[in-house]
């Protein structure tokens, strides 16, 4: 026979708890096409857990780009002490608004990073709205996790900006209440293939020199899609063009999807390795509770023991 019993906790997270989630907590925002519906994932018990901001990627599913994507990572950082906020972007294949009469469309990188605005400005309501979460989070450590497009909006939040391809201006969308973030397969700068500069104008000019907080890139080094660039470090430039501190996480033989960090069985991952994204997912985890000081300094002792699967550079 099993008891299954909870366990009251104060204090940095543990290890592996129950998750709750809830959706959809919906914040109406005046001018934006649809109101803005995130997930909240939590675990089932703790207090002072920090937030983490998770962005969807674009990406051709429909569903994944979505709250309703991203599970591999979400659990993961739910069950281990994290308050995870996960919208669903203008660009989401659920919202068909990718072909919409919209200077921003189809990425909305810019509606993206207000996205995450609006939701720290709301923190406060979104604890409330959720059942038995409300005094349980701890609002002054908030970090950010994103994937692809969405590695390049934690790249906004931390300082990077991107030019607006019809005014020619550079769009800031730092919150300095992000103190630092994760950058998974994130768009890079400069040697932007035609078909995707044609096709993603915003994606032409990213400026990584203003990216000043504190960031771990991941990239993988065989992640080359020649209709986007054919530089290999195309898909680093957030960590190589931005001042430190910053730490890259090398993943030998991880394509775009890194092992499948967008769904579970998701069938655009090539390189399918739910070991490649543990690994991933426990670096991460280190550096995230070192960076936002949430108990010993776990980040040194994982780059030391990175396996022949990963390596780390730090500046």
């Amino acid at each position: 026979m099993t008891t299954i019993t909870e366990e009251t906790h104060t204090g940095p997270p543990l290890a592996g708890r129950p998750v709750l989630t809830y959706h959809p907590v919906v914040l109406d925002v005046p001018g934006r096409a649809v109101p803005l519906s995130l997930k909240v994932s939590a675990p089932a018990t703790g207090e002072d857990l920090p937030v983490l901001l998770l962005s969807h990627g674009h990406g051709a599913s429909v569903f994944l780009s979505s709250l309703h994507g991203y599970g591999p990572l979400s659990d993961f950082f739910a069950s281990e002490g994290f308050v995870v906020l996960q919208p669903t972007h203008l660009d989401s294949g659920t919202l068909g608004l990718r072909e919409a009469e919209d200077p921003d469309a189809p990425l909305y990188a810019r509606s993206r990073a207000d996205d995450m605005r609006r939701i720290v400005d709301a923190l406060a309501g979104i604890e409330a709205a959720v059942p038995g979460l409300a005094g349980r989070v701890d609002r002054t450590r908030i970090a950010a996790i994103g994937h692809s497009l969405g590695g390049l909006t934690t790249c906004m939040l931390l300082g990077a900006g991107i030019q607006d391809p019809d005014s020619g201006e550079m769009v800031d969308g730092r919150i300095e209440r992000v103190s630092a973030g994760v950058v998974l397969a994130a768009p890079g700068n400069g040697d932007l293939a035609e078909w995707a500069a044609t096709t993603y104008p915003w994606l032409r000019h990213c400026d990584f020199s203003t990216m000043t907080a504190d960031a771990l890139v991941v990239a993988g080094d065989r992640d080359l899609n020649p209709m986007f660039s054919e530089r290999l470090s195309y898909r680093w430039d957030a960590y190589t063009q931005s001042p430190a501190p910053k730490s890259l996480l090398m993943v030998h033989g991880g394509e775009h999807m890194l092992g499948g960090v967008s769904g579970y069985d998701a069938a655009e991952t090539t390189d399918e390795s739910p070991e490649r994204v543990a690994a991933i997912r426990t670096a991460a985890l280190a550096y995230l509770r070192s960076a936002l000081s949430l108990g010993g300094d776990p980040w040194p002792e994982a780059v030391a023991a990175a396996g022949p699967g990963l390596s780390v550079e730090q500046k």
